[in-house]
């Protein structure tokens, strides 16, 4: 396939139908994860009887009602810091086109939840609660003891993966996509805007944890 297709593709497509099919994977996702995996836990067993156990669930349902507004919430501003990185560099790339590739790209992150599912189903297949949530695939948290370190770190060390990487690749395919300029300049804007927001992001999230 013609990688100029490809991109085409992705990030062309119709947003509407490319929002859609996004939170209906997430959708899909999330109800596998909850149902074969967390719900299968001896804590949530335990809880399922409880008023611990309603809160767990309401929590749930939340979970998966919010989906399309975390998801406008989060491309909304990522766009926006592209689409200002674009602008200073001179770049004639529209707020909308941004969007196409904030939400284009989210796909990747879908792989790293497909992975954790496949972990929990088929190799480590009795997880307790905490293993699970504090689980991310090729992330730096498999360097750390999760139950030893700070909890403040904990967050961090699993949004540091390389899923993040292969995410600004996208997005520099993108804007390529679109600006049609040098890719050197096109990865200077992503580490400018994106980059540089994750990482203030994370540094802001470490300070302020309690």
């Amino acid at each position: 396939m013609n990688p100029s297709n490809e991109a085409k593709s992705i990030f062309s497509t119709d947003k509407r139908l490319l929002f859609v099919l996004l939170c209906l994977l997430a959708l899909l996702l999330l109800y596998i994860k909850k149902s074969f995996i967390e719900n299968e836990t001896a804590a949530f067993e335990f809880l399922q009887d409880r008023p611990e156990g309603t809160i767990l669930k309401m929590i749930s349902a939340l979970q998966f009602i919010s989906i399309p507004l975390v998801y406008l919430w989060k491309f909304s501003i990522l766009s926006f810091v592209i689409w200002v990185g674009c602008f200073m560099y001179g770049y004639k790339v529209t707020y909308w086109q941004c969007w196409g590739v904030v939400m284009g790209a989210e796909f990747i992150f879908f792989i790293p939840e497909v992975l954790k599912i496949l972990w929990f189903l088929f190799i480590e297949t009795d997880p307790s609660y905490t293993d699970i949530g504090a689980f991310y695939p090729l992330s730096l948290m498999h360097f750390f003891d999760y139950y030893s370190i700070d909890s403040r770190w904990a967050y961090p060390l699993r949004a540091l993966n390389i899923f993040e990487i292969f995410y600004c690749i996208a997005l520099v395919s993108g804007i390529h996509h679109f600006a049609r300029k040098e890719k050197k300049m096109v990865w200077l804007i992503v580490v400018s805007s994106y980059v540089f927001l994750f990482l203030l992001w994370l540094a802001f999230y470490v300070i302020v944890y309690k």
